[in-house]
């Protein structure tokens, strides 16, 4: 895939773990279920074998920004092309009862604003740094990923093909319409695991909003650099481990300041 500039990334999170996410629409940076655990994709690192969770769309000539929901840290990365424009929406719930999934999910939603736009959809995990084996199962609810130490499902209602080491889908939307993936961990008292409707993605999607915003309404700062100071205080809030409070220096580990230099620490502690 090739690697991308730091600059080109985004972050979503829900103060357990982080996500980063590429403006061409790949997720590259992801460990579950906490900040430092091992990662799940890592292509920011490795860009053969790291892992990565990309949905792009598959026509030419398509240019992409990126832009956070206004007051928020939900994630839009949005693809306009001659035939279109569509979004791509990220982010970890927050603000929910989250009694299904807990705390690891991550939520991507594909929505066509105009005109139709064909995507494709690579999900290709390389657990614990890339060095434990998995297994694919292609099942009713999408596909499920298991390790020796970690178990991810990701759910869809779309069709899904069986790749090497991972599951690929390639789709069309048209104007209005929406397709949600969403992956997170498996764990043993889930018993029924299946896709979210778009009422579900939408309904955790203003719950996460509405989240953020209400966290983000108790800021008396009013300067003129007030975007930039809420952007600052959102990012370190979802820096911010929820259990103890602590906030972790980064969510990345093993970016040097430059290609062989020393600085090739884990960030991911306080």
């Amino acid at each position: 895939m090739g690697y991308q500039p730091i600059e080109n990334y985004g972050i979503i999170g829900n103060m357990h773990t982080a996500a980063l996410v590429g403006m061409n629409g790949s997720i590259d940076w992801f460990c579950c279920p906490n900040f430092d655990s091992p990662s799940v994709f890592a292509a920011i690192l490795d860009d053969k074998k790291g892992g990565h969770f990309k949905i792009a769309p598959t026509g030419p000539g398509a240019t992409h920004k990126q832009i956070y929901w206004p007051e928020t840290n939900v994630l839009v990365t949005r693809f306009l092309s001659p035939d279109g424009v569509a979004e791509v929406i990220d982010f970890m719930p927050v603000g929910t009862d989250r009694e299904r999934h807990d705390h690891s999910e991550l939520i991507r939603r594909v929505n066509v604003v105009r005109g139709t736009m064909p995507f494709s959809m690579e999900c290709f995990p390389a657990f614990n740094y890339a060095r434990d084996e998995h297994e694919v199962l292609i099942n009713e609810s999408g596909a499920a990923f298991h390790s020796p130490n970690l178990n991810l499902q990701l759910s869809t209602t779309l069709p899904l093909e069986k790749s090497d080491k991972g599951v690929t889908a390639r789709f069309t939307l048209n104007e209005g319409q929406t397709a949600t993936f969403a992956i997170g961990e498996i764990r043993s008292h889930v018993t029924d695991y299946h896709p979210f409707s778009e009422e579900e993605s939408e309904h955790l999607f203003e719950d996460t909003v509405a989240f953020w915003r209400c966290w983000l309404s108790k800021s008396t700062y009013k300067g003129r650099w007030r975007e930039m100071v809420e952007r600052s205080a959102l990012t370190l809030k979802l820096l911010t481990y929820e259990p103890t409070g602590a906030i972790v220096a980064a969510p990345t580990c093993s970016l040097p300041e430059e290609m062989g230099g020393e600085r090739n620490w884990d960030y991911r502690y306080t």
